[in-house]
């Protein structure tokens, strides 16, 4: 027998936000990667770097929240995407 339909689709919605993540990871090695072969400059990989870091406080906040809500009854659906200023000072 199957996982419910609301638990399937909890589990969709997780692997879609670590996907993000995968590929934000991978944007940031493929920059770092051309800035070593001199194909961008550093003020420009710094820029790119913020921007890539703040996109992934951001999914790793809204995975936190939802298993937060999963965890203490509530839906994990609800969970929304916090602007980065908000997410940006969170420690690990």
């Amino acid at each position: 027998m199957g996982r419910p339909p609301e638990e399937q689709r909890e589990r969709r919605a997780e692997g879609e936000i670590l996907a993000r993540v995968t590929q934000l990871v991978a944007d940031e090695h493929r920059l770092r990667e051309q800035l070593a072969e001199g194909n961008v400059t550093s003020e420009e990989e710094r820029a790119a770097l913020a921007g890539l870091e703040r996109e992934l406080d951001q999914c790793w906040d809204l995975l936190r929240q939802r298993r937060a809500k999963r965890e203490f009854g509530e839906n994990p659906a609800e969970a929304t995407v916090r602007p980065a200023t908000e997410v940006e000072g969170y420690l690990s």
